[in-house]
């Protein structure tokens, strides 16, 4: 019977252990899917739970885990190549706008249609009088 009981124990033990283990270890499988940056945190909390063994530190990797952070690199990425284009430091020319592009870009606008068949404003300074 006490050699039953010791299996038992160990069996037990080792069950817990386990079990604690994966436990532990839910959300960081749960953030694998997501993105390197929030993975990382999520591992890197989930590490300091486990060494001090205070559950705040889990319970906000879980929710961290089960949360989507929303992609802040790839607006930033496009803001400062744009930037750089404007600058002119980047490195790729720019091709030229078509034909059909220019004229979208250059359609006139609808407040200039009530000037047609009429004299035009003088456009010389706001205090000229024509």
């Amino acid at each position: 019977m006490f050699n039953v009981v010791v299996a038992f124990m160990i069996l037990a033990i080792f069950a817990i252990g386990t079990f604690y283990l994966r436990l532990h270890s839910l959300p960081e499988t749960l953030a694998h899917k997501s993105q390197k940056v929030q993975y990382e945190l999520v591992a890197v909390l989930g590490l300091i739970s486990r060494l001090t063994r205070n559950h705040i530190f889990w319970i906000a990797t879980l929710i961290l885990a089960l949360i989507d952070l929303p992609d802040f690199s790839s607006p930033l990425g496009s803001i400062a190549r744009s930037l750089e284009r404007i600058a002119g430091k980047a490195d790729t020319p720019r091709a030229p706008l078509s034909r059909q592009a220019w004229r979208a870009v250059l359609s006139p606008h609808p407040v200039s249609r009530r000037w047609k068949g009429r004299p035009e404003p003088c456009s010389n300074s706001c205090f000229a009088r024509c």
